[in-house]
């Protein structure tokens, strides 16, 4: 048994004085060019501007992110041409946005039949010119769920991409 001992403790050793060796340093090639010279991009992906969580019930949703966790919480906004109500849960570093339908025909609605206690819907990406963004994808064969850019809830400039060509995610790209 004793033997077995000195055994772990000389593999531990090894092992620990191997973790502390000093890792060699990748450095980048000199000739190597920002990415966005490498694609011929003239846009650039920003930050995290929202996760959009359907909710069945706007009120109890909102009131759970401002009483119980103590967010700071937006009014109801409706709006129409997007069919939804939405209220911002401001995070500091992003917001959520709650999303609930206006109406029979909104796509909420449908997207709450599927998902009775409802569940995240799509993420929010700033880019910093949504022109380009757009002719850009279309070029990479990325397809969006409308023909052209909409205003937003943020009165900003909005697409949407279509999951299929995104992992599976529902992709809003917002003019920052």
């Amino acid at each position: 048994m004793a033997r077995v001992l000195k055994a772990a403790a000389a593999n531990a050793v090894g092992l620990f004085s191997r973790l502390q060796a000093p890792i060699p340093t990748v450095r980048a090639s000199s000739t190597s060019q920002p990415l966005d010279q490498v694609t011929g991009s003239v846009w650039n992906l920003g930050r995290l501007n929202h996760v959009a969580i359907a909710v069945p019930d706007l009120e109890k949703a909102a009131a759970f992110y401002k009483n119980i966790l103590g967010a700071q919480v937006s009014e109801a906004v409706p709006l129409p041409e997007h069919g939804v109500s939405v209220v911002f849960v401001n995070l500091g570093n992003t917001k959520m946005e709650l999303l609930h339908p206006l109406g029979r025909d909104s796509p909420i609605a449908g997207f709450l039949q599927k998902n009775k206690a409802g569940g995240m819907h799509h993420i929010c990406i700033e880019v910093d010119n949504i022109n380009a963004a757009v002719m850009d994808l279309k070029k990479k064969k990325i397809r969006s769920l409308s023909e052209e850019v909409k205003i937003g809830a943020h009165g900003k400039p909005v697409i949407f991409l279509h999951p299929k060509d995104c992992g599976g995610v529902l992709v809003e790209l917002e003019q920052a």
